[in-house]
């Protein structure tokens, strides 16, 4: 029989726990949270002190009772939940739902699942740290009372199923804010002049654009201007003026954190930080090898600091030492500055055994679980590498009075560029970095082409859901727990539709912004969130009161309510209109947002209850009948193409039908996709039959080409 009954929160982390210990240790799951404040009720005692009721979460009954029983019978229990504010939170509420003995109970925590890391844990147990309960309770009763107190208003005056945040509010009046900014924005026009080059000595070809006189910059900014300076260089010599070479040094990116993970894997991966971080979860908890049974494989997730223990930097060197060589290796150990904002619990995200290679464990991991376990152990490995040694070279042009100017740069040495490069959000569409042939001052350069292109500034861009994480977290909106949850809440509600990648407010997310700016200011100021993420986090470091925050946060904010719930006017939505008639009773279908995004509905509801899928035609004739093809999406949401007199006609295709002609066969070609996105130049025939559809991948050909 066990003595020691240890409980966590999953069956996997349970699992890949209970390897470590011996058969003297029963380990159970919880399956989460045990206890929460009631959904039906505000489930907070405003009256005394705001004093929260907790309940059993419906349907953990049998479990809690299966904890209680397996408690009993054991010498003492060992609570190892999460080790963050939410895990100490769940085990002060596993105590008090099992109604454990504190004597006989004990808190152990570990930010990696290894077996020596689990055996430290147990062998220095603790007590259950109230400061960062007091901090969770803190932050779920302020979230409770804001969310049940104007929801309910939000529901009167405009809609049922709304709700409102401290966090989540915040977040989409950033996104709101963004839209209104691109919306008036006032694009200036301006051109740039783009020369081809060829360096006479070498005949090698380069790029130099027009930079201006020996006075200084110039900004073209009209057509006119542009053609002056054309005729002005038409017929002037273009020398090399001046070579600067300069020698630079870049740093590899820190570790990641919870923040830069999801964007990082938004980024390189595709994934939204809801993906990012559940996947997250399974290599912590634990995955199972082949031949060694569950392993945990990378270290706790939600974390927002850099710091490296000392044994990981250790095997770090050791790895870079024994694969690039000792010049791979930095003069010094690195370390990492602290966020301003951090708290510094846990370490970075890293590999909890770097010997765990990608490759050497890519065959017991899914896809998925592959791709980010890959991007965090070479992120880890590249941060504890030398730095890269670039040579920037900037070339002055003289053409006349005028300067060109090329810039290019060369690698000296790699460093951990040749494992891991950061990627960047502003990147996109930028031209890639040039190597310059190796030119002095006064040699010639034939000019093979020059060309204007006018240009007009850009808007900023939309938030994506890895700008925005990056955004309040910049703004300390939030913690690393949060910024997943808070994104999917926005986007569950409707307040913001994906348009690609880009997040947009729906006109329900305007309003409800809107309200929220005029009748609960404090509530949506990114400041006041900011500072109360500071009065929580003093909370945790014992700082402060949990209730005191609470009282001094109620007094105004009950006022706010009165008078909100007074002054705001009922707001009708009304629904788009379309020019597609109701098949059953003649009314022309409206546009109206639902659980799974926009739909068509008959105005006439109740009395006609008609409704149907919006569907998109993507310029495509279908090739068995001649009707148009129409974008539409599976029961689970997989978008695929089929033929508009469906079910007359039974043409579908999960890759996107285009007008080109396969030429092998001349029947339609098909652009491949990939879980619903489609491959850029990834082409297959219609007829699986035919030779075209050899290799997985094709081209799409050009004309001409056979």
């Amino acid at each position: 029989m066990a003595k020691h009954l240890v409980i966590v929160e999953s069956p996997a982390k349970a699992k890949t726990i209970g390897k470590y210990l011996g058969r003297t240790y029963k380990v159970e799951a919880s399956m989460g949270h045990v206890r929460d404040l009631p959904k039906s009720t505000m489930g907070v005692d405003l009256e005394h002190d705001f004093e929260p009721k907790y309940l059993n979460i419906r349907g953990k009954g049998p479990l809690i009772k299966k904890l209680k029983t397996a408690a009993k019978s054991s010498d003492d229990v060992i609570l190892a939940t999460d080790p963050d504010r939410e895990g100490e939170a769940i085990s002060w509420h596993l105590m008090n739902a099992l109604e454990l003995d504190e004597k006989k109970t004990s808190r152990v925590v570990f930010n990696e699942i290894t077996k020596d890391a689990v055996k430290t844990a147990i062998q220095n147990p603790r007590d259950i740290d109230y400061n960062l309960v007091d901090a969770q309770q803190a932050r779920r009763v302020l979230d409770r009372v804001v969310g049940y107190s104007i929801s309910p208003i939000l529901w009167r005056k405009v809609r049922k199923g709304l709700s409102a945040g401290r966090v989540q509010s915040v977040a989409l009046r950033m996104i709101c804010e963004r839209e209104n900014e691109i919306l008036n924005f006032e694009p200036e026009e301006y051109w740039s002049l783009d020369a081809a080059l060829t360096h006479k000595k070498t005949r090698k070809k380069f790029k130099a654009k027009f930079y201006g006189d020996k006075k200084g910059k110039i900004d073209v900014k009209n057509e006119t201007q542009a053609k002056e300076i054309l005729q002005a260089v038409e017929h002037q010599a273009f020398l090399v003026d001046s070579v600067k070479r300069t020698p630079k040094k870049r740093q590899p990116a820190p570790p990641f954190i919870t923040s830069s993970l999801q964007q990082e894997a938004a980024r390189k991966l595709g994934f939204t930080p809801s993906k990012t971080m559940r996947i997250a979860q399974q290599l912590y908890e634990g995955v199972e090898l082949k031949g060694e049974g569950a392993v945990g494989l990378i270290t706790y997730m939600r974390t927002d600091s850099t710091r490296v223990a000392n044994e990981a930097a250790l095997a770090a060197k050791d790895y870079i030492k024994a694969t690039y060589g000792d010049n791979f290796l930095p003069a010094s150990p690195r370390t990492y500055k602290k966020g301003k904002n951090a708290q510094d619990a846990h370490e970075a995200i890293r590999p909890s055994v770097v010997s765990y290679t990608p490759q050497q464990i890519s065959e017991s991991l899914t896809s998925d679980q592959n791709k980010l376990y890959k991007l965090i152990w070479e992120r880890f490995i590249a941060s504890q590498m030398a730095e890269a040694k670039i040579e920037t070279m900037t070339v002055n042009i003289s053409a006349g009075a005028y300067l060109f100017r090329a810039t290019g740069s060369t690698v000296l040495f790699p460093g951990f560029l040749t494992l891991y490069e950061e990627g960047k959000d502003e990147e996109k569409g930028k031209e890639k970095e040039q190597k310059l042939p190796d030119m002095e001052a006064g040699d010639e350069l034939a000019v093979n082409k020059i060309d204007p292109v006018q240009h007009f500034t850009q808007p900023p861009a939309r938030y994506t859901e890895a700008t925005l994480v990056r955004a309040m977290e910049e703004q300390g909106i939030g913690r690393p727990s949060t910024y997943a949850p808070t994104v999917a809440t926005i986007l569950a509600r409707n307040y913001v539709i994906k348009e690609k990648r880009s997040l947009v407010p729906t006109e329900l997310g305007e309003i409800v912004t809107n309200l929220m700016k005029e009748h609960f200011t404090s509530i949506v100021d990114s400041g006041f969130t900011a500072d109360m993420e500071q009065k929580l986090d003093d909370v945790e470091d014992g700082r402060r009161d949990w209730k005191e925050i609470i009282r001094d946060f109620y007094g105004p904010f009950e006022k706010v309510i009165q008078d909100a719930d007074s002054k705001i006017p009922h707001v009708e939505i009304k629904p788009e209109e379309t020019d597609i008639p109701c098949e059953k009773c003649g009314r022309m279908m409206v546009i109206r947002d639902g659980r799974y995004g926009k739909f068509l509905a008959c105005p006439g509801f109740p009395e006609c209850r008609n409704a149907r899928p919006i569907q998109t035609e993507i310029g495509v004739d279908c090739p068995k009948c001649g009707a148009k093809l129409l974008e539409k999406k599976s029961r689970k949401g997989v978008k695929y193409y089929g033929c508009e007199k469906h079910p007359d006609c039974d043409f579908m295709s999960w890759n996107l039908p285009t007008n080109d002609k396969c030429p092998v066969c001349g029947k339609m070609l098909l652009q491949r996709t990939m879980r619903g996105r489609l491959m850029k130049d990834s082409f297959v025939c219609i007829d699986e039959e035919c030779s075209y559809n050899a290799k997985k991948e094709k081209k799409k050909p050009t004309e001409g080409n056979e």
